[in-house]
């Protein structure tokens, strides 16, 4: 495995991120915890979740079971460097009126000590605001956070789906506090996401944010399986974006055969290859998955490889406003 510093902090994490929005959903709590023993085996320190995760009535079971996994010892706790998130409602009656998406100092304390329970930790490495919230002012926000972090049960905050401006306003009021504020973006970024290029990307490699992608694999269209014979049959949105995108996908698969590599590590080692990425996050649903994907931190593609993925998937052709005016 392969290390690298967490934006401009000294805390190194692993270059893939492991994602668990599939534990108790798509995956049952004896195969969570072998792909998260498997994870740590192999290297893996950092491990992603957020509070609403298990989602509707479930909200919440993801956590759950990270915990229980914890409990386990064997110094599992120990060894992760664990990443939270809280906006979403978590549909708890005694929060009535509150119990909606937001990010009040109110709410933030609230789901907070309720994560740590089911975590079953006394404290977060990352605590991430999985949506900008427009209506709580910044000196609200960091009010919230400066005192969690103050408490210990917090070291670092972060952000997820925020613009550009959004991380130079946060950043901006946190200076002017004399508090660290943000240290990383989580953003939806991928060979067939690339709009992230024109400011996200620009604003956090100038702020010294660390950028971990979720959807590197848009949803699973860069897996490998989307142009498969049973993909036909499939109807709704997902076959909207399949038609859309077909003749990408043969080309990326037909590059990807020449390379003698899975078309899921290529677009893996693609993100890994811009400076300003920390880590894409992976989202396996089986321990056999995860060994695969181990493969792209090894995969090293050089300008030819880099130029032809353009090519396919190209991108805005660089960073505002140059992209489009001068």
């Amino acid at each position: 495995m392969q290390y690298t510093f967490l934006g401009r902090t000294g805390l190194r994490v692993s270059r893939l991120c492991l994602g668990t929005m599939n534990f108790g959903v798509d995956t049952d709590e004896k195969t969570a915890f072998r792909i998260m023993d498997e994870a740590l085996d192999v290297g893996i320190n950092y491990f992603d979740t957020a509070n609403i995760y298990g989602w509707g009535e479930n909200a919440g079971l993801t956590e759950t079971m990270i915990g229980r996994w914890f409990a386990q010892g064997g110094q599992r706790r120990e060894r992760v460097v664990l990443a939270t998130k809280v906006y979403e409602p978590m549909s708890n009656p005694i929060d009535g009126p509150n119990d909606t998406r937001g990010l009040s100092l109110y709410k933030i304390r609230r789901h907070l000590e309720e994560s740590l329970r089911r975590l079953q930790t006394d404290h977060v490495e990352l605590y991430q605001m999985h949506h900008i919230d427009r209506r709580t002012p910044w000196d609200e926000l960091w009010e919230a956070f400066e005192t969690q972090v103050r408490s210990g049960k917090v070291d670092y905050i972060g952000s997820s789906n925020f613009a550009g401006w959004h991380l130079v306003k946060a950043q901006a009021a946190a200076k002017e506090r004399r508090f660290m504020g943000l240290i990383s973006e989580q953003h939806k970024y991928s060979l067939l996401e690339r709009t992230p290029e024109l400011e996200v990307l620009p604003a956090a490699r100038d702020l010294g944010l660390g950028v971990v992608a979720w959807s590197p694999l848009a949803g699973g269209l860069l897996g490998g399986s989307a142009l498969q014979s049973d993909a036909g049959a499939r109807t709704g949105k997902r076959a909207n974006l399949i038609e859309k995108h077909r003749r990408q996908l043969g080309k990326f698969s037909a590059l990807c055969a020449e390379l003698s590599e899975k078309e899921a590590n290529v677009a893996l080692a693609w993100l890994l290859k811009n400076p300003v990425m920390t880590a894409p996050i992976i989202g396996p649903r089986t321990v056999e998955q995860l060994r695969d994907v181990i493969r792209a931190i090894e995969i090293n593609l050089d300008e030819h490889v880099l130029q032809e993925l353009d090519n396919i998937f190209p991108g805005p052709g660089g960073e505002t406003p140059e992209v489009y005016a001068w």
